[in-house]
């Protein structure tokens, strides 16, 4: 595998860089929010909620690419106003995705953090424009991709001059149906072992079940995960995406202490 930016050959140690107050790479990241920004009224009681749960970074979609053409595809600019509102109020940085290359400049203006969704991993100018920007980019692995594939997408990215690079394992098709997708969390292991990059998890997309989300947080820190996104709403049964894989605020809560108290032991680990 021929990686001469994201893979170790020159960069013995992880990288770390900054996003406003805490340093990717090495604290935990934990990312929650709803899957789309709704309203502005929505964003802001979520905002609160998450950030006294324990999260330290703010995600809520507003452009979102979904199966059916029918369904809610965000609120475009005004949903990235929100968001960085909402994130200003409480005192977190921002996640939003985008979709493409005319996305990426607007982003840029109110967001701290690109993500690139799993549909579009390997939309390669999308990779490029992002690569051009100044902002840490959050990169989720493709339903069908494997982990060379994953890391040369960074490698696209990281040539255009933007070494601030956060892969995200969100899980993979297979032929399981219990779950929405296969949480791989051997991938997690392997991204370790082969890049200097951060690498966190998606339990939400990565299980479809919120009572599975836990026991997933938990095994990606074991893994050597830099932390999880998550998707949160206080009323799961009424959002416009992703409902049924929504945590409630009191559930998100629980998880993020379970998995501050696990980040602390793993600590501990890596010093004996």
């Amino acid at each position: 595998m021929m990686l001469k930016l994201a893979g170790k050959t020159n960069v013995k140690s992880k990288s770390a860089f900054p996003v406003c107050d805490m340093m990717v790479g090495s604290d935990m990241l934990l990312i929650a929010g709803p899957c789309s920004v709704e309203s502005e009224e929505q964003i802001f009681a979520i905002a609160e909620q998450v950030k006294s749960g324990g999260a330290n970074m703010l995600r809520g979609g507003a452009y979102k690419p979904r199966t059916s053409p029918y369904s809610f595809q965000g609120l475009g600019r005004k949903g990235l106003e929100f968001l960085k509102a909402a994130g200003k109020k409480v005192g977190m940085p921002v996640v939003s995705e985008v979709v493409d290359t005319r996305a990426v400049f607007l982003a840029c203006e109110d967001v701290d953090v690109i993500q690139i969704g799993a549909r579009n991993m390997q939309n390669y100018e999308l990779l490029k424009e992002a690569g051009r920007t100044d902002k840490p980019i959050l990169l989720k692995r493709g339903l069908h991709a494997s982990i060379e594939e994953w890391l040369n997408c960074a490698e696209y990215i990281m040539n255009e001059g933007n070494e601030r690079v956060i892969l995200c394992e969100r899980g993979i098709r297979t032929m399981e149906t219990y779950t929405r997708n296969t949480l791989d969390l051997s991938a997690v292991a392997a991204v370790r072992e082969l890049s200097h990059l951060p690498v966190i998890t998606d339990p939400s997309h990565g299980t479809g079940r919120p009572s599975l989300i836990g026991p997933m947080c938990l095994s990606s820190i074991m893994a050597g995960s830099d932390g999880c996104i998550l998707e949160v709403h206080y009323a799961p049964e009424l959002a416009l995406s992703d409902g049924d894989q929504a945590l409630l605020p009191e559930q998100f809560a629980a998880i993020a202490s379970q998995m501050k108290k696990l980040w602390m032991f793993r600590q501990s680990l890596v010093e004996e």
